[in-house]
């Protein structure tokens, strides 16, 4: 018991000096960062640029004159960003003796290049004619539906395209129904129906029953 008693009188006794040294030393990594950003060919101060410590969600942004100033750690890398703006990162040294530390940033324009565009005038008033005359239009949507909607199309449509699922499952519940409505007797001929003889006319005029080669 007296020996418990005396471990845990040093353990109390040294974690205050652990604790401290360890405060001492994150004290000491501790950097007060400031500074301001510019532009490399005017040397204005650039507004809205984010300082961000990479691999961090600690950042912050230069006010209208581009003055900035942020709290970091030794050994960080600070990445500006600015939209129009190449990208610029800078360490913050490991070996800095003072707790704080300033930078002035450059930061230079980021030039994009599109492609050569020749606009050239039509040569003459005959040429401009008959581009304009044979341009085609792309149909609308009304035009389309129209286009659907006639009656050979339909047609072609009908005998190529596979029914989809809700026909087929119509198509089987009809056959259903029709077979257990006449369930024990004879269902009825078609043989003297006029409708099926008049849809049957139809059909043959339309060229239903010819052979397809």
């Amino acid at each position: 018991m007296q020996r418990f008693l005396r471990y845990s009188f040093l353990f109390l006794f040294f974690l205050p000096m652990k604790l401290f040294a360890q405060f001492e030393s994150v004290q000491d990594s501790v950097v007060q960062l400031y500074g301001v950003v510019m532009t490399a060919d005017s040397l204005q101060g650039l507004p809205s640029v984010s300082v961000v410590v990479t691999g961090t969600n600690r950042g912050t942004m230069t006010n209208e004159q581009g003055v900035f100033s942020i709290v970091v750690l030794k050994g960080d890398i600070i990445e500006f960003t600015s939209v129009g703006f190449k990208p610029k990162q800078v360490q913050i040294p490991t070996k800095l003796e003072s707790n704080q530390y300033s930078i002035v940033q450059l930061m230079v324009t980021d030039t994009a290049y599109l492609p050569a565009t020749i606009i050239r005038p039509r040569p003459s008033r005959a040429q401009f004619e008959r581009d304009f005359v044979n341009t085609r239009i792309p149909d609308d949507k009304y035009e389309i539906a129209r286009q659907n909607t006639d009656e050979a199309k339909r047609r072609v449509l009908m005998s190529t395209l596979p029914s989809d699922g809700r026909e087929a499952t119509n198509f089987q519940f009809r056959q259903n129904a029709n077979r257990y409505y006449y369930a024990g007797q004879a269902p009825p001929m078609n043989v003297l129906n006029p409708f099926a003889w008049s849809e049957f006319i139809k059909a043959w005029k339309r060229g239903d029953f010819k052979s397809k080669k």
